[in-house]
């Protein structure tokens, strides 16, 4: 048995969703892809797959191969890339996604010195507040918040983001700042419902709180938000990167700070473990190299 055909045949089947699917992906006949698995299950001694006429689904075992054969065919594809684009400027087509103000304030600009950088790349920057299906809408690579759902995404790790309340200087001086979480239900709370919660989120001793607040001012955007938190109306709880000019300026306080959840991680996302564009891989390396700065 091949086994980096096999690993290959495995991956197409989990990203693809079918075995009917992974056969026309790899150009190949759905009787070998089911010979092909049932061959490497036999050889591993473990079932990856449970199989039923509607769907598949991952077992324990083959979820942690799964990213396993992830690894070692990138590691492959990688090796054989770097041979062949040694002397290749890239070129063509790249869609990239990120939420609206990450993006602008820290995807778009990397983008702009990516595309300096290459020129012959084309790049479509999308900026959306809810979480894109890369295959589904024809995305290359995606830049995410938090943790990650859909385990058939490549992704890496490249930063973290921690929820921050904060209040402006002048507030605070008109009110009390809250020593507890509960102490937010008496305060003039600034709600972005771009997010779809009445509630702000803390922990206290490892437990999760969710304290209801309220406020005369409510945004579906976070950046207004913000604005009227530094001008004084009230306390607002963003995420760290849309305040830290404001925090470093003094213009905004931190509140509350015992009472942190845990950061929330900051991945690149792309949807294939085969082989990547030339443009791609490319732009994966720099969005590391920007975003972890």
């Amino acid at each position: 048995m091949d086994k980096l055909r096999a690993m290959q045949t495995f991956v197409a089947i989990v990203e693809h969703g079918s075995l009917t699917r992974a056969a026309r992906a790899l150009a190949s006949s759905l009787p070998v892809v089911v010979r092909t698995l049932a061959a490497l299950e036999e050889a591993l001694g473990v079932r990856l797959l449970n199989r039923t006429t509607r769907r598949l689904s991952l077992t324990d075992e083959g979820r942690a191969y799964l990213e396993s054969c992830r690894h070692i065919l990138g590691a492959v594809d990688e090796a054989e890339q770097r041979l062949s684009d040694q002397h290749d400027e890239p070129s063509g087509r790249l869609v990239v996604t990120a939420s609206v103000l990450y993006g602008q304030m820290y995807v778009a600009p990397a983008v702009t010195g990516f595309l300096q950088a290459h020129p012959k790349v084309q790049c479509r920057l999308v900026l959306l507040d809810r979480v894109a299906n890369l295959i589904e809408e024809g995305i290359d690579v995606g830049i995410r918040i938090g943790p990650l759902d859909d385990s058939n995404l490549i992704a890496q790790r490249v930063g973290e983001i921690h929820r921050i309340a904060a209040a402006s200087p002048d507030y605070l001086a008109r009110h009390p700042a809250p020593q507890l979480p509960g102490d937010l239900v008496h305060a003039n709370c600034i709600r972005f419902t771009g997010n779809g919660r009445t509630t702000w989120l803390f922990q206290n001793q490892g437990r999760s709180l969710s304290v209801p607040i309220s406020g005369n001012l409510e945004c579906n955007h976070g950046l207004p938000a913000v604005d009227a938190c530094v001008a004084g109306l009230g306390i607002g709880q963003f995420l760290s990167y849309q305040i830290t000019e404001h925090l470093a300026a003094g213009r905004l306080l931190p509140l509350l700070q015992d009472f942190q959840l845990p950061p929330l991680p900051v991945h690149i996302v792309y949807p294939h473990a085969g082989l990547l564009p030339h443009r791609t891989r490319l732009f994966i390396q720099w969005m590391k190299r920007a975003l972890a700065g």
